[in-house]
C-alpha cells in the first residue's frame, strides 16, 4: 500500500508544468495599501498575508476557475471567482470598510459563495469564538448558535440539536467527510474534538440534495484546520484549565507550507474529573479523558490539488447512575464506562480542466465502541467501518449558470464481538445521484437541484447466547432473565427522490429576503428496524419494526435581513413537515422492569425560527450589543408533541472591545445572560421543565511582552452558581442538575 502512495505522489509531481502566478495590491477606499490581509483559495488550501506594501503573490496556480476570497477585520469581504488564468495575472482588489462581522466563504454549499451571496441561510461561527466563550466541550460551544441545542448526558456527552431534529436526523462532516459512528445512541456523542477545526458551518433544515440520507433535519459541517501560509512555518501550544471539573485540555501543533507542498499536525489531551452543581455537590462518575490527533498533507500544482488528512480520537468516559454519592476528585472512569475510537482519513482532489474541474472526496471511518459495566471485558463491542465517496463536477459556467452534478455513496459494515447486542451484525449501502444550478442576475440568485437516492441494508440473523443455554436446560425448572439480543435476517431497500429551490434578492440596497423548499429524507436505522433487547443507554426494553418506511419531509425557510454600518435584524422562519415520523413509544409491557418501548410512524410537523438584532452605536466604535431569540413546537397529526424539543430560548450579549497602549491588544469583554422558559409542551412520558437564567462573562486578548506574545482569556460561566436542569438533559429523569459555576482560563502561544 505505501509503494501505492509514493508512486502516486511521484506521479503528480512529474506532471508539474509551467508556473502559473497571480499576484495584486489590496488598497482601501483611499487607495491606501492594507498590511496584512488574509489571501486564501479555498479550493487549493492555499493563503497567504499582505506585506507593508499591501502586496500578495501566489505562484504553482491550476489553469483552471477558482475563487479567491480577501478578509480583513474592519473591511468588507471580498470573494472573486478568477477566470482564464494566465502565466501572470494581476488582481488588485479596493476593500470597503465595514464594522460588523466578517462575511464568510461558506463551503458546505455549493458554489463557495459567501454568506450575503448565498441562497441558503448557514450559520457560520470559528472555533476561536466558540472558545472564548470557555465552553468545555465542542457540543457545548456550539449549543450556543441559534437554532443549535444539545442533548446531553452530563458534561462528557452530547449530542447536536438542529430546530428540535437530533440523532440520525442530523448529519456531520468532518474533513469533507460524512461522520458515522452510531449515532441512533442517546448516550453516543459528537465524537469530535475542536482542537484542529478552524471553523463550523450549520445548515438548518433538509440538505438531501446535497448529503443524501440522515441530512433531513440539517447538517454540521466542520472546517479542518488551515495549512500555513505559503513559504513559512507556525507552531501553537495552548492550554485552558476549568475551576468546576478541576478540568485541562491542552494541544500543541505545527505546520509549513511551501508553493506546492504543505503540512500540519496537532494533538490534544482533554482530563475531567466530576462536574459540580450549584450546591457543591459532585454528579458521580462523570468524569472523562479525550486523547486526539490530527495531520494533514496537501500538494498542488497546474493541473490538480490533493489533500489527505488523518483524525485518531480516543474518549474514555464514565457513565453516571449513581447520582450524587461518592464525592472525588478522581479523573479515572469507574463503571459502568464506555471506550471510543475513531480513525477518520480523508482525501480530497480537485482536477482542472480549464473552465470546468473534477472535486473528488474519499473518507474511510473506523468506530469502535466499546461499553463496559462491572469488568475491563467489554460486554458490548461493536465495530462499525466506513467508505465514503463524493464527485463533484463542475461544469463550464454557460452565461451567468454555474452547474454541479456528481454521484454519492457509502459501503458500510456493522460487526459485533462482545456478550451483548444492541443491533445486528450488518452491511448498509448507498447510492445518489444528483444536479444542481446556479443562476445569478443583478442582486437576485436563484439556486435548483434533484436527487435520487437508494439504501440497501442487509443484516443477519442472531440467537443470543442465554437463549441457547436456556434451550440446553429446559428440562430444569430455572427462572432466566430475557435480556433479548435475537434478531431475524434483514433485507431492505429504501428509495427517494428529492429537489430544492431557493430564491434570494435585496428588496433595497440593505435588506436581503431568502425563500428556500426543499425535500429531505431518512432510511430508517438498525436500530429502529431490528432492536431487540434492553438498551442501558436508555434503560429501556426496545422493540423494533422492520415494516417501518423512510422518513419524508418538506421545509420551507424564510429569512429575512436588514445590515447597515451600525445595525443588523435578522428573522427566520421555518415549517417542517414529515411524513413516517418514526420515535419509540411506551406500552403497558414490561420485561425484566423495563419498560417495553415499540417503535411505530406517525405525521409530525414542526414550526419555530429566530430572530435577532446587533447593534454597534456609532460613534462608539468599541461597543457591540446582540440579543436573539428562538423557538420550535413539534406535534404528531394526532395533536400530541413531540419529545426532546427544546425550550425557548433568549439571549443577550454586551461585549466591549479595546487595546491598552501597545501590551494589551484585541482586548474584549463580554457580559452574557441567557434565559431558557418553561417548557411545558411535553410528550406523554416527558415531564415537563422549569425555566432558568445563566449569567457568564468572559475577558481577553492579546499579551504583548517584548518579543513574547499570547492570548488569554478568562470565563466565568453560570456566574451565581444557578442550580438547574436543562430539558435536553439525559439526567433529568433522575433529578440531577446541570454543571455549576465554571471559571475557565485559556491561554495560547503562536511561536
Amino acid at each position: 500500500m505505501k509503494k501505492y502512495i509514493i508512486a502516486l505522489f511521484l506521479g503528480f509531481s512529474a506532471m508539474l508544468q509551467a508556473q502559473n502566478t497571480l499576484s495584486g495590491k489590496l488598497t482601501d477606499t483611499q487607495n491606501q495599501p492594507i498590511p496584512g490581509v488574509s489571501v486564501y483559495l479555498p479550493e487549493l488550501h492555499k493563503g497567504t498575508t499582505t506585506d507593508t506594501q499591501g502586496k500578495y503573490s501566489f505562484k504553482n496556480l491550476p489553469n483552471g476557475n477558482f475563487r479567491i476570497a480577501f478578509t480583513y477585520v474592519g473591511f468588507k469581504t471580498v470573494n472573486q471567482l478568477v477566470e482564464k488564468l494566465t502565466k501572470e495575472t494581476v488582481l488588485n482588489i479596493q476593500m470597503e470598510e465595514a464594522v460588523m462581522e466578517i462575511d464568510e466563504v461558506i463551503v458546505s454549499t455549493p458554489f463557495n459563495k459567501m454568506q450575503s451571496q448565498n441562497v441558503m441561510k448557514v450559520e457560520h461561527e470559528s472555533i476561536k469564538n466558540l472558545q472564548q466563550k470557555g465552553t468545555s466541550t465542542l457540543i457545548e460551544g456550539l449549543a450556543t448558535i441559534p437554532g443549535v441545542s444539545q442533548i446531553s448526558t452530563g458534561t462528557s456527552i452530547g449530542k447536536p440539536v438542529i430546530r428540535g431534529l437530533s440523532g440520525n436526523r442530523v448529519l456531520v462532516y468532518s474533513q469533507g467527510v460524512r461522520l458515522e459512528n452510531q449515532q441512533f445512541g442517546g448516550e453516543h456523542g459528537l465524537g469530535l474534538n475542536d482542537a484542529g477545526v478552524e471553523s463550523v458551518e450549520v445548515i438548518k433544515g433538509p440538505a438531501s440534495l446535497l448529503y443524501g440520507s440522515d441530512a433531513m433535519g440539517g447538517v454540521l459541517y466542520f472546517n479542518p484546520e488551515k495549512f500555513a501560509d505559503a513559504n513559512t512555518f507556525k507552531a501553537n501550544f495552548n492550554q485552558k484549565y476549568f475551576s468546576n471539573t478541576l478540568g485541562s485540555n491542552a494541544s500543541v501543533g505545527v505546520k509549513t507550507s511551501t508553493e506546492n507542498w504543505k503540512f500540519l499536525a496537532r494533538g490534544s489531551y482533554n482530563t475531567h474529573s466530576d462536574y459540580k452543581i450549584g450546591n457543591g455537590e459532585r454528579v458521580t462518575n462523570t468524569r472523562y479523558n479525550e486523547a486526539d490527533f490530527k495531520t494533514g498533507i496537501g500538494y498542488n500544482n497546474t493541473k490538480f490539488s490533493t489533500v489527505f488528512r488523518y483524525n485518531y480520537n480516543k474518549l474514555d468516559l464514565a457513565i453516571p447512575e449513581e447520582g450524587i454519592a461518592e464525592q472525588t476528585y478522581s479523573k479515572n472512569p469507574e463503571f459502568p464506562r464506555q471506550g471510543v475510537f475513531n480513525h477518520l482519513l480523508s482525501l480530497n482532489n480537485v482536477v482542472y480542466f480549464g473552465t470546468s474541474k473534477l472535486d473528488v472526496d474519499l473518507g474511510y471511518i473506523s468506530n469502535n465502541r466499546k461499553e463496559f459495566e462491572d469488568s475491563n471485558e467489554a460486554s458490548l463491542n461493536m465495530m462499525l467501518n466506513t467508505l465514503n465517496y463524493n464527485a463533484k463536477y463542475h461544469l463550464p459556467k454557460f452565461g451567468k449558470v454555474e452547474t454541479i452534478v456528481g454521484i454519492q455513496g457509502m459501503h458500510q459494515t456493522n460487526k459485533n464481538s462482545g456478550e451483548e447486542y444492541l443491533i445486528p451484525d450488518a452491511t448498509t449501502n448507498d447510492f445518489g445521484v444528483f444536479g444542481t444550478a446556479n443562476y445569478e442576475w443583478n442582486s437576485n440568485v436563484i439556486q435548483a437541484g434533484l436527487r435520487f437516492d437508494n439504501r440497501n441494508l442487509k443484516s443477519l440473523a442472531h440467537e443470543a447466547e442465554e437463549h441457547h443455554h436456556e434451550e440446553e436446560h429446559d428440562d430444569h425448572d430455572h427462572d432466566h432473565e430475557h435480556h433479548g439480543g435475537d434478531f431475524e435476517a434483514l433485507n431492505r431497500s429504501f428509495n427517494s427522490v428529492n429537489a430544492s429551490l431557493g430564491y434570494k434578492t435585496n428588496i433595497a440596497k440593505a435588506v436581503v429576503l431568502r425563500a428556500n423548499v426543499a425535500s429531505g429524507f431518512r432510511a430508517p436505522n438498525l436500530a429502529e428496524l431490528t432492536s431487540n433487547g434492553v438498551h442501558h443507554g436508555t434503560n429501556r426494553f426496545e422493540k423494533g419494526n422492520a415494516n417501518l418506511k423512510n422518513e419524508q419531509n418538506l421545509q420551507t425557510d424564510l429569512n429575512l435581513e436588514y445590515q447597515n454600518s451600525h445595525f443588523e435584524f435578522f428573522i427566520n422562519g421555518f415549517y417542517n413537515h414529515i411524513n413516517n415520523y418514526i420515535y419509540a413509544e411506551p406500552t403497558t409491557e414490561v420485561i425484566d422492569d423495563n419498560v417495553v418501548f415499540n417503535y411505530v410512524q406517525d405525521n409530525a410537523k414542526l414550526y419555530g425560527g429566530e430572530v435577532g438584532l446587533h447593534i454597534h452605536p456609532h460613534p462608539l466604535d468599541w461597543l457591540h450589543f446582540e440579543t436573539s431569540f428562538e423557538t420550535v413546537t413539534g406535534k404528531k397529526d394526532n395533536g400530541e408533541y413531540l419529545p426532546l424539543i427544546p425550550a425557548n430560548s433568549w439571549n443577550n450579549t454586551i461585549r466591549t472591545e479595546f487595546n491598552i497602549k501597545k501590551w494589551l491588544t484585541e482586548g474584549f469583554a463580554t457580559f452574557n445572560v441567557s434565559s431558557t422558559f418553561n417548557q411545558n409542551n411535553v410528550s406523554g412520558y416527558e415531564t415537563s421543565s422549569k425555566d432558568y437564567t445563566l449569567i457568564n462573562i468572559g475577558l481577553g486578548g492579546t499579551v504583548n511582552l517584548g518579543r513574547l506574545a499570547f492570548d488569554v482569556n478568562i470565563n466565568a460561566n453560570n456566574l451565581l452558581d444557578k442550580q438547574y436542569i436543562a430539558h435536553l438533559s439525559r439526567l433529568k429523569t433522575d433529578g440531577i442538575p446541570n454543571i455549576g459555576r465554571n471559571i475557565v482560563l485559556g491561554l495560547n502561544f503562536n511561536l
